[in-house]
């Protein structure tokens, strides 16, 4: 394990120097992750939505799923496991939002759902989770979490993660509203986002903070502190009845062994050191995570629908 973690130190370190690699435009993905038998593990680059567009203008957690990288929640596959147990999923109906590449759909494939419905507007995501999705007759729709076209009060569950960060404070009240309108009376709404610390961070270092990773991830990401999100939840008729946080580590080594194993982290690390470009993206994000290391965690909450 000790050779594992010199390997990325010094992968994190590389920087600029042309010296060191050429330039690559593939990416291995045949090595198959160590968590799970779900398909993610076998995902080209042909199949992820985006993929015509290059690595300087990619968003972050789209380059991050190119060159291999499976978990892309700010606080890792622990504490989504921990929010999907929580969240008691077996025997339930269950919306997920967003799904992606269907890493936690997988996960809420192994605890014997009712049914699944995912939610995704992009079709190549969409085209993934199905594939996730199907041994249990489950399915994935292209449609906006803001309008799902789904009947109300059809779920007992729903999941969002990684998604509401992203979105502009109304867009936040659209998504959340719409949660609230397919769950029926007692259900559970379970998110994974990225919080900000401690509750009384002054405004101006949370403008900061989103400039900072907006420029970082090529996304317009604004997180809230864990406050913020309850009232959030709450202000839309939700009674918060669990919550857990973890560091901000998306891109330290010890969280990438522990989320994508040992195979994993070895084909994230070899597509970065290949390409000048991307390595170039993930040191910057990489970088602007260690400088708000303080300030970033990931948040989990689990509410229910009075």
């Amino acid at each position: 394990m000790a050779w594992v973690k010199w390997v990325w130190l010094a992968t994190m370190k590389i920087g600029d120097d042309t010296r060191t690699t050429a330039t690559a435009t593939t990416y291995d993905h045949d090595d198959h992750a160590d968590h799970g038998d779900h398909d993610t593990a076998r995902i080209t680059n042909a199949d992820l939505p985006l993929a015509e567009r290059d690595s300087a203008h990619l968003p972050g957690h789209w380059l991050l799923a190119r060159i291999g990288k499976r978990v892309l929640r700010p606080g890792g596959l622990k504490l989504s496991l921990s929010m999907l147990a929580h969240a008691r999923l077996s025997g339930c109906d269950v919306v997920e939002f967003a799904p992606g590449l269907g890493r936690t759909a997988a996960e809420i494939v192994k605890a014997q759902p009712k049914s699944y419905v995912g939610v995704d507007r992009d079709p190549q995501a969409k085209a993934i989770v199905q594939k996730v999705v199907a041994s249990m007759s489950g399915r994935c729709i292209n449609a906006d979490a803001a309008a799902t076209g789904l009947a109300g009060a059809c779920a007992d569950v729903v999941v969002c993660e990684a998604m509401l960060t992203m979105q502009t404070e109304r867009g936040k009240d659209a998504i959340v509203s719409e949660a609230a309108r397919l769950l029926r009376s007692g259900g559970r709404y379970a998110i994974h986002e990225l919080g900000l610390r401690p509750d009384e961070l002054p405004e101006d270092k949370k403008t900061e903070i989103s400039r900072d990773l907006a420029r970082a991830i090529k996304v317009n990401a604004r997180p809230l502190t864990v406050a913020e999100w309850k009232t959030l939840l709450e202000h839309h008729g939700f009674e918060v009845v669990w919550s857990g946080t973890a560091p901000m580590a998306l891109l330290d080594m010890q969280r990438n062994l522990a989320d994508e194993g040992i195979n994993g982290a070895l084909r994230i690390l070899r597509n970065i050191v290949r390409d000048k470009g991307v390595r170039q993206r993930v040191l910057t994000m990489k970088r602007t995570f260690n400088k708000y290391a303080d300030e970033l965690c990931g948040v989990s909450l689990i509410a229910r629908k009075r």
